[in-house]
């Protein structure tokens, strides 16, 4: 019973008759209608692993697996969580930690503090409000948001909810003259920074995400063109009236493609997948505005080789010359620190805020922001070191 009530409650979110705050409810009681001891409001929540049960059991299975999904046999997925487990921390004490200082600067301006929201593509898949419900969330909690450029809510849109631009992710199209036009309409809405990613210009494996699909039995051509268990949305708004047919991330781009993205545009520019000190030091050689050690969540490739243990080679080798962030397997506020000892000045979230937005919408995003803000202000405190620029190396002992 509680099976047949819960995929009622989910066939009304994903409602286009319903209202928005209906459809949220409906997907908050999709969630609480399963196995006893679950959390049932996103307030619940102590830690934010609380929300990935949420989220799977809120999600249909193709959804689920689109985002529970790596590459190969997930181990670079689950690399990027476990090789924190491996940096321990090495406290000071007696340090007056009464007045913690979260804040960084990042190309000028003033980020209340270094988490950052990384760009997930396809949210309505997720929650009927999709990435309005993260842009809301993002404000609410005042941190920084870089929206994915298969976002299923224009730019346009969520600067609005967003209340300035958030910074945009690049997936280049194939045709040069697309991508001019498409950069273009991003610069015009305002966006500062435009972060394009690289680490799927190869494709990539994911059986993952297709195995669940297989296990998908709605009919799905309500919103999407290709039919049963279709992961996510197939409306891509950033992509409208380029003549693409869903066709990104040319294979024969080369740093002579990043240089001609470089001059195309007034923006900073950011390369996103780059892992290795060598590409580093080509980034910086051609001018590039900063960088994000990613694997893409372990969505990439299967390197085996976690996002936390790549990034002190890469910020070996930029020398401070840019601003390196990282994503890719936070979990705990203690993750955070170990990536802003490690040499981070930004440190993102991908599935964690996802799971909140999939159980319980915007609220989820909130709880989740403000559960590893939390975290990381009692984990800087415990090791003395109160503000962002007292965190170094020293306060790590890497196993």
């Amino acid at each position: 019973m509680n099976s047949n009530r819960r995929e009622f409650f989910q066939f009304l979110a994903a409602s286009t008759v319903l209202t928005p705050s209906m459809r949220a409810l409906a997907q908050q009681l999709a969630v609480s209608h399963d196995q006893p001891g679950a959390i049932m409001s996103a307030k619940e929540a102590l830690q934010v692993m609380d929300f990935e049960e949420a989220a799977r059991r809120a999600l249909p299975p193709a959804h689920w697996g689109y985002m529970a999904s790596g590459v190969d046999d997930d181990l670079t997925l689950r690399a990027n969580v476990e090789a924190y487990r491996h940096i321990g921390l090495k406290p000071r004490r007696l340090v007056d930690v009464s007045k913690p200082d979260l804040s960084t600067e990042v190309f000028g301006v003033r980020w209340e503090t270094p988490l950052f929201i990384c760009p997930v593509g396809g949210q309505r898949a997720f929650h009927p409000q999709g990435e309005m419900a993260t842009a809301a969330a993002a404000k609410a909690k005042r941190h920084q948001m870089i929206l994915s450029n298969v976002t299923t809510y224009a730019v346009e849109d969520v600067a609005k909810t967003l209340g300035t631009p958030p910074w945009q992710q690049l997936y280049m199209p194939l045709k040069w003259a697309e991508t001019e036009k498409l950069v273009k309409r991003i610069e015009d809405a305002g966006v500062p920074v435009l972060v394009w990613t690289v680490d799927l210009l190869a494709g990539r494996n994911t059986p993952t995400m297709t195995r669940f699909g297989r296990q998908d039995t709605r009919n799905c051509v309500a919103c999407h063109s290709n039919g049963v268990g279709t992961p996510v949305p197939g409306y891509r708004p950033m992509y409208e009236g380029l003549g693409l047919e869903g066709r990104y991330n040319p294979p024969d781009a080369t740093w002579a493609t990043f240089d001609q993205l470089k001059k195309l545009t007034k923006m900073k520019v950011m390369l996103k997948g780059i892992d290795s000190g060598d590409d580093a030091q080509l980034a910086v050689q051609h001018g590039v505005d900063g960088l994000i050690v990613s694997n893409h969540g372990g969505r990439a490739t299967e390197t085996l080789r976690a996002t936390i243990d790549c990034l002190p080679e890469v910020v070996e080798a930029v020398r401070g010359r840019i601003p390196v962030f990282v994503d890719g397997g936070v979990r705990h506020g203690t993750d955070i620190y170990k990536a802003l000892a490690s040499g981070a000045r930004g440190v993102g979230i991908g599935r964690p805020y996802i799971w909140g937005l999939s159980a319980f919408g915007q609220e989820g995003v909130e709880r989740v922001l403000d559960i590893l803000r939390a975290e990381l202000t009692m984990t800087m405190k415990q090791m003395g070191t109160p503000t962002v620029k007292d965190i170094s190396a020293a306060r790590l002992a890497r196993t």
